[in-house]
């Protein structure tokens, strides 16, 4: 197939292109050339998408079989696109976020549960009721936590920069709230599973690992990737409430439960992830954190000292 790639050049963009392009695919970008390509040669229009006359004039001229679109925040993003491509792709395959899905006493997250209209990614689920009416051949994937060598999240790194100095890890609440990280290798070899296959037009899919663990878990998780012992970390508890910390993020992950079921994309994209979260995370910690000399770098633990020093 002949693909677009909304992106490209940051963290999905980067190991879908080289996804797609090893088995076999055609690999167009669209970006503002910020960045060098995944790949030397690979083709790239440089445009800003949010200019949607500039999109039309850059991709109305070109064809393409599939269009992934990475980084849509809002409609407003996509919506041209789509205008562009209605009558002429097999396939629109859109990034949402599992962050759509409404706070529930029920867990895990499936998909076709309630949204929230409130949430921070309320333009993704905009989107994706765009699509849904539009009329394009669209799917839609829900990642939760996504991380691996690359990201530019702190979510990992905020564990590693404590471990490896020898930091306590001050974890919000009891350390008991649930969530989910899912390798980006996985995601991508489940983006490109949409290919192809009929049964995903028109559905919503999560992905991402295929265990959930606890903040403390993930804590010891990170600790056992960095070639440490689980027990060997502190960990102090704390009430974020009890604390304003401004604008600034005193933990990387939200504090709540925070998980969703996969099985619909094991059973219906004939996917399954080969990570699981030790080997996923030292895959970030060997070939990102410590190839990156991240450990050397001077971070700012002035929430964590606030934290520790009420405690």
């Amino acid at each position: 197939m002949r693909i677009l790639i909304m992106g490209g050049t940051r963290f999905i963009g980067v190991y879908l292109t080289k996804e797609l392009v090893k088995q076999g695919h055609e690999v167009v970008l669209f970006n503002r050339g910020n960045k060098p390509a995944p790949i030397e040669g690979i083709k790239q229009i440089h445009g800003d998408r949010k200019d949607a006359k500039q999109l039309k004039e850059k991709l109305a001229s070109e064809s393409f079989d599939a269009i992934f679109d990475n980084n849509g925040r809002e409609l407003s993003d996509t919506q041209p696109l789509v205008e562009i491509f209605n009558d002429k792709v097999k396939h629109f395959v859109y990034v949402s976020s599992a962050g759509v899905y409404l706070k529930s006493d029920q867990m895990p997250h499936i998909e076709g549960d309630k949204v929230d209209p409130n949430s921070r990614h309320k333009g993704k689920f905009a989107t994706e009721s765009y699509l849904e009416k539009s009329g394009i051949p669209w799917t839609s994937i829900r990642p939760t936590y996504i991380y691996g060598p690359q990201n530019y999240n702190d979510l990992e790194a905020w564990f590693f920069d404590r471990i490896v100095r020898n930091r306590t890890i001050p974890i919000p609440g009891n350390g008991l709230h649930f969530t989910q990280f899912g390798h980006i290798q996985d995601l991508v070899k489940g983006m490109a599973a949409v290919l192809g296959n009929d049964q995903a037009i028109g559905e919503i899919y999560n992905i991402s690992g295929q265990r959930y663990v606890t903040f403390d878990g993930l804590a010891k998780a990170c600790a056992v990737a960095a070639g440490k012992a689980g027990d060997d970390i502190n960990i102090v508890h704390y009430d974020p409430k009890q604390f304003d910390f401004g604008k600034k993020k005193a933990f990387p992950l939200r504090m709540q439960h925070f998980f969703a079921d996969i099985n619909k994309s094991l059973q219906e994209l004939n996917w399954q992830p080969e990570y699981d979260l030790i080997s996923g995370l030292k895959d970030s910690f060997e070939n990102d954190y410590l190839a990156s000399k991240r450990e050397q770098a001077d971070i700012d633990f002035s929430l964590d000292e606030q934290i520790l020093s009420a405690s």
